[in-house]
């Protein structure tokens, strides 16, 4: 049944000439299944290639912007061995770099010891006492 026929009720019957035109459009998009199969395949490949290349573009560009935006910010403090400066109470510990002398404070759960590198073992020992 057509959509004519469900719309207006009666079969729609049309000139010769438009007849055989719209007969020819569908009969030329129809025949070839095997080449619209292929090219639906095509379409499908260059879709995933799309996909792909814009993945690869919108993470180069977050990684340029975190850059620009971001230069130090997101920065990671702990680059290196680090000399306990000062033991605070409930935990805090203050840290400093022997590098650049700079001190700051962190939480006392998260120091790792340093295994890593030369460390000079002749610094002055304190002994930590409850009390």
């Amino acid at each position: 049944m057509s959509p004519y026929k469900l719309v207006f009720g009666k079969a729609c019957h049309l000139p010769v000439e438009l007849e055989h035109k719209a007969y020819w459009a569908i009969k030329r998009l129809n025949l070839d299944l095997d080449a619209a199969g292929e090219k639906r395949l095509l379409q499908l490949n260059e879709l995933e290639e799309f996909r792909s290349q814009s993945y690869e573009n919108a993470k180069l560009y977050k990684e340029k912007t975190k850059q620009w935006f971001f230069p130090g910010k997101l920065k990671s403090r702990w680059s290196g061995p680090f000399k306990i400066a000062q033991i605070y109470p409930f935990g805090a510990v203050e840290l400093e770099d022997e590098k650049s002398g700079r001190k700051f404070k962190v939480n006392g759960q998260r120091i790792k010891h340093y295994f890593g590198g030369e460390v000079d073992r002749q610094q002055e020992a304190m002994p930590l006492h409850d009390g």
